[in-house]
Formats: structure tokens, C-alpha cells, sequence
């Protein structure tokens, strides 16, 4: 399967900034893009229209929605549906990245339908699961993972097509703290991550990428994306920049 290059702006960026950054970026890698690598964005929603256009006319780069709401339409002020985000050029969303269940409150069960509901309205979907540090000294790692992974993934129908969803783990005490989990700590990460996904989808499973994520940056992603069961990335800070980001797609 192809690597998965992600870029998570977060909330960064106007929609000329985003434009420009995302030009920058196609300019800086669609010539020597290897064959095994895809690049998605995740601009903020305001620019999401302006990233995917600028991103589409180029094979294997893609625009995604950073978050979403489990209706198609309705009387919910400030959300966003699926619909919406496919229309703007969306071709992924994201759900339970760290800052939506530890800052903005969400919980595994709400992350659960969410992920559903992005699949079954036709997005493909990246869920993101980790660790806070109490866990990872208290030898919880496991038992989080698990949970998030289950939680999340029960309403997903068996047979989903495994290209459709992925999973990201990030350690949250690397998230933007200029930590990074070790090679064994990934691996051993990621690989309990295959062991459960094998356990609710078979064999469809191993064709399904686990993306990492915590402080990603030029000079430590190809150790990381080298290692067993890493499928790719997905960036934070260091991806704001059409640069840094185009180092960390080519690593």
C-alpha cells in the first residue's frame, strides 16, 4: 500500500495562505513524488475549497475535512456535515484527533458514530487514537488503545473497503511538544493497533495504513515511516510550511 503523507493545519491559516502553502507544496514535490506516497491535506474549513482545488488537478494528492458533524443537515449552528465537506473537495475527515477529546470534550462513543457516519456518507476516514503520558507511565497503552480502537470502530461495517479507513496513533504527550516516541515505542504501537484491527476485519486489515503522529518533523520521519506497520505520517507544525512538509512527503 501507498504511504499517506498528512498535513493537519489545524486552525491556521486564511484561505490565501492555505492557496499559497498548498501551491508551494504540489510545486515542491509533484515532480518527484515517489510511487508509493499519497499526500492529503487538512486546511481549516474556511480554506477547505481553495487547498482542494489547488490540490486536485494533481494525481495522488488529496484535501480533507478536520472534523464534521453526524448529521447531513439541520439546526446545528457552527457544524459541518459530510456533504458539505465532499462538496468543498473533501476526500478524507478526521476524527478523535487529541485536541477534540481532551480539549474539546468528545468521547469514545461520540467518536464511534461520528467515524461511522463519515464512512457511510462517503468519506474516507482517518481515527485517530492515543495515550496521555499518565497513561503511558501507568503501563496503560494497551488498554487505551484498545478501548479507542473498539469504541470507535463498533458501528463500522465488517467488509468496509480497507483503503476507506485508517488509524493514526499519537502518543498526545508528543503532540507539539517536541517529543517523539521511540522506534520500539512506535512499533510495538502500531503493531498492537494491526493485532486489533486483524481482530475486527481479518485479513482486510493488513491492507489498512496506521499512520503516527507526534512532532513528525524532516529529520526523524524516514527512521519513522521505515518502520513496520508505519503507513505514513500525519503532521502538525511542521507541515504549515510548504517546505518542511515537502521534506517530511519526500523523506
Amino acid at each position: 500500500m501507498k504511504k499517506l503523507m498528512a498535513a493537519n493545519w489545524k486552525m491556521y491559516k486564511t484561505c490565501d495562505e492555505a492557496r499559497s502553502t498548498a501551491e508551494e507544496l504540489v510545486k515542491l514535490t509533484a515532480t518527484n513524488l515517489p510511487a508509493d506516497r499519497e499526500v492529503l491535506v487538512f486546511p481549516p474549513f474556511t480554506a477547505l475549497k481553495g487547498v482542494a482545488d489547488a490540490l486536485a488537478w494533481q494525481e495522488g494528492f488529496f484535501a480533507g475535512g478536520q472534523d464534521y458533524y453526524i448529521e447531513e443537515e439541520g439546526a446545528f449552528t457552527g457544524e459541518i456535515s459530510p456533504k458539505m465537506l465532499l462538496d468543498a473537495g473533501a476526500v478524507y475527515g478526521l476524527t478523535g484527533h487529541s485536541e477534540r477529546r481532551h480539549i474539546l470534550g468528545e468521547g469514545d462513543e461520540y467518536i464511534g458514530k461520528k467515524t461511522a457516519y463519515g464512512l457511510a456518507r462517503g468519506l474516507k476516514v482517518i481515527l485517530c487514537v492515543g495515550e496521555k503520558i499518565d497513561e503511558r507511565k501507568g503501563g496503560e497503552v494497551e488498554e487505551v488503545l484498545e478501548r479507542q480502537i473498539r469504541v470507535g470502530l463498533k458501528d463500522v461495517p465488517t467488509d468496509v473497503a480497507p483503503d476507506r479507513l485508517s488509524i493514526a496513533y499519537e502518543p498526545v504527550w508528543a503532540i507539539g511538544t517536541g517529543e517523539v516516541a521511540g522506534p520500539e515505542e512506535i512499533s510495538a504501537a502500531h503493531g498492537f493497533v494491526r493485532k486489533i484491527l486483524i481482530s475486527i476485519f481479518g485479513n482486510n486489515a493488513n491492507e489498512m495504513r496506521v499512520l503516527y503522529g507526534g512532532s513528525v518533523k524532516p529529520g526523524n520521519c524516514a527512521e519513522i515511516i521505515a518502520l513496520d506497520n508505519v503507513d505514513g505520517v500525519l503532521v502538525g507544525g511542521a507541515s504549515l510550511e510548504g517546505e518542511s512538509f515537502s521534506q517530511i512527503v519526500l523523506a
